[in-house]
């Protein structure tokens, strides 16, 4: 079976909205956006490099999906991250999407969970899903979510959207923890199953 990873960039308290730039996602007023950006260190691209040797697919919900498409898919062949980024298959979980914007893509339109187990089931490498905050919520209350690799930022916003849900009990174990030069530290956590 197919592992599904998340992948997150989050705060002291938890939070994961908007972290790349001012107006990626102002939903409920949040004014961050951004945060990531004065903590860069090259070490940080280079964890995410190395997990995607091992990605051949990417799940996402709508809003990440247009992020995602919008600022990779012009890429052209020869830009490192466009050859990472815009060659795995790419499942996008949207009622309102009317057609792919990014190449290889497919639109899991209804029966998200069910899908999402097909998906797992099917022959292939893993899956590794990306920012989607309401989407990474039902997965990991579904317990479809194998691996947490989380990059933990120094600072406290007070609000916004948060990588867990509210009301899930869910046990992973920490498999290591590297931290970089800027105050990160990269945390990578399988889940352990059958204790919670």
């Amino acid at each position: 079976m197919r592992k599904l990873i998340v992948h997150e960039f989050v705060t002291l308290d938890g939070v994961m909205q908007a972290p790349g730039g001012k107006d990626e996602d102002l939903d409920g007023g949040f004014a961050h956006g951004g945060w990531t950006v004065p903590y860069w260190h090259d070490g940080i691209g280079e964890a995410f490099g190395a997990l995607m040797k091992d990605v051949d697919a990417f799940l996402l919900g709508r809003r990440t999906y247009v992020t995602h498409a919008a600022a990779f898919e012009p890429m052209p062949p020869g830009d490192p991250f466009g050859d990472l980024m815009n060659p795995p298959k790419k499942y996008v979980v949207s009622k309102t999407l009317k057609q792919p914007t990014w190449r290889n893509t497919t639109i899991i339109r209804e029966n998200v969970i069910e899908s999402v187990r097909a998906l797992k089931e099917q022959p292939g490498k893993n899956i590794l899903t990306d920012g989607s905050s309401q989407l990474v919520h039902a997965l990991i209350e579904h317990d479809l979510v194998d691996e947490l690799h989380l990059h933990l930022y120094p600072l406290v916003l007070g609000s916004g959207k948060r990588v867990l849900p509210d009301g899930v009990h869910a046990t992973f174990g920490l498999t290591s923890a590297t931290p970089y030069p800027t105050g990160v530290v990269g945390l990578h956590y399988v889940r352990r199953r059958g204790t919670a």
